[in-house]
């Protein structure tokens, strides 16, 4: 994934976030938006390093760790699932250099969601 693309990936993912989820501002402040932008930048290398491996099992065992820090943190493992559905939807929407990679990118986030929701319950 080129920096471009995964710097325009992110900024969206984030700002359309804090319009969803205005309050996010009050609970987290200005570091909880840094840091979301910074967990989705993390997203993104693990989908990578997923992809290179061509092992769903490492993403979604980072998907794992993420819900278990980010909801001891105070984030619901609902958020986390938002995010990853904005990122499925603009990777279909995207220009990408590497459509195999796109396509493995949201086939891991699909299998992602899948592991959140059973977390959830």
């Amino acid at each position: 994934m080129k920096k471009l693309e995964k710097d325009t990936l992110v900024h969206q993912v984030v700002e359309e976030i804090y319009v969803a989820y205005p309050e996010l501002w009050e609970r987290f402040g200005n570091n909880g938006r840094e840091r979301t932008e910074e967990d989705n930048y993390h997203h993104l290398d693990h989908l990578s390093s997923a992809f290179e491996m061509e092992s769903a099992d490492f993403f979604l065992d980072y998907t794992k760790w993420l819900n278990n820090v980010l909801t001891s943190r105070g984030v619901g493992t609902g958020l986390i699932i938002d995010n990853y559905e904005r990122i499925i939807r603009l990777l279909k929407n995207a220009t990408w250099e590497n459509d195999e990679e796109r396509t493995a990118f949201i086939n891991y986030l699909q299998e992602g969601l899948h592991t959140l929701h059973s977390l959830q319950r």
